[in-house]
């Protein structure tokens, strides 16, 4: 596809939605209130609104690779406060996907550069949950694996966040844990007990 078939997309577009509402654009303008915040994988193959059958409007959306929460990193941490705290999302949702092309670097004992720093973090999930994965044969069936726990563990990270912890005692925010799976297109929900984590890390984390 060349640049040109963009803006004639675009056209396209833009006639198919007025032609079911006049008024979209108009109401799109009017601002945003979403009901969810997905922290997703930045991989081509893998679009929120898609996935989920939504709207523009109805998700907050970030994406990076491997779907990493990270305290230190400044963009995360950005989105996460303002659709907790301005946008007053209902549901943080974390989402990977199998055949993670971040998670697998992540599995190789090599250097990649710039990528070393990011990757950690996912060599961190591993190191965390190693006795499980060792035992784990099959070598697609234990990177599957860990995709879950990547996901579980980016979960953890936002229950160790003030907005979150505060969201969750004031408006039943929740943070739910899924995972797409490219090869039949569908969303699993690995059923994150979020409210059993907070518990467990509150004596560490509790900040609200």
């Amino acid at each position: 596809m060349n640049v040109e078939e963009v803006f004639k997309n675009n056209e396209k577009w833009i006639a198919e939605k007025l032609s079911i509402n006049p008024d979209y654009f108009t109401d799109l303008a009017k601002g945003q209130s979403p009901e969810f915040l997905y922290i997703g994988c930045s991989d081509s193959r893998v679009t929120a609104e898609d996935l989920m059958g939504i709207q523009p409007g109805q998700a907050f959306v970030h994406r990076n690779i491997a779907n990493l929460v990270n305290n230190v990193d400044l963009s995360v941490m950005t989105v996460l406060n303002y659709a907790v705290r301005h946008l007053k999302v209902n549901h943080i949702v974390v989402c990977g996907h199998y055949n993670c092309g971040g998670v697998k670097a992540a599995m190789q004992p090599a250097d990649l550069g710039i990528l070393n720093p990011w990757l950690r973090n996912i060599r961190d999930v591993y190191r965390l949950h190693k006795d499980e994965l060792n035992v784990i044969a099959d070598e697609d069936a234990r990177y599957n694996r860990l995709v879950e726990l990547n996901v579980q563990e980016q979960c953890v990270n936002l229950l160790k966040t003030a907005a979150v912890q505060e969201a969750i005692v004031h408006r039943g925010l929740t943070v739910q844990g899924w995972v797409f799976d490219i090869r039949t297109g569908r969303l699993i929900d690995l059923k994150i007990d979020f409210e059993k984590i907070l518990k467990d890390i509150t004596e560490i984390y509790k900040l609200y």
